[in-house]
């Protein structure tokens, strides 16, 4: 399985009245630790997104089970769970400088046009990002 490992310096604007990250920003965590695995196996979003496509989020969970505070440094892991040419699940947990398990989650997501928000296939529309995701989930 491909793993991509993203590390991000916590800022303070992300932490909240506790001194801990504000449990939102993990969220953006994922879609960072995301976007950094789609160029790991060679795409990205605006090249989707020129052709008139977007990867809108239809679920998404967050469990967490350590803080982290200003000035830490995270590592967000970030895979490929399930893919089925069609929906994309992501895989994702977050550790503390010291390795500590600080969140674990996923996100869903699949493609759509657009212009009417009408799903398409992933593996029909994007082979190549087909054949990549499928290799990410067997390496």
């Amino acid at each position: 399985m491909t793993i991509n490992e993203t590390e991000v310096k916590v800022r303070y604007q992300e932490t909240d009245q506790m001194g801990v990250v504000y449990h939102a920003n993990y969220i953006v965590w994922f879609e960072i630790g995301r976007t950094h695995l789609i160029e790991q196996l060679g795409f990205n979003y605006a090249d989707m997104e020129a052709e008139g496509i977007v990867s809108p989020v239809i679920d998404i969970n967050a469990k967490y089970k350590k803080p982290l505070r200003y000035g830490q440094t995270a590592t967000v892991r970030t895979w490929i769970d399930h893919y089925d040419g069609f929906r994309v699940v992501y895989g994702y947990e977050v550790y503390t400088e010291d390795e500590q398990l600080a969140v674990t989650g996923s996100s869903s997501h699949v493609c759509v046009k657009k212009s009417n928000f009408r799903p398409i296939s992933i593996k029909k529309h994007f082979p190549n990002w087909d054949e990549a995701y499928i290799k990410a989930m067997e390496d």
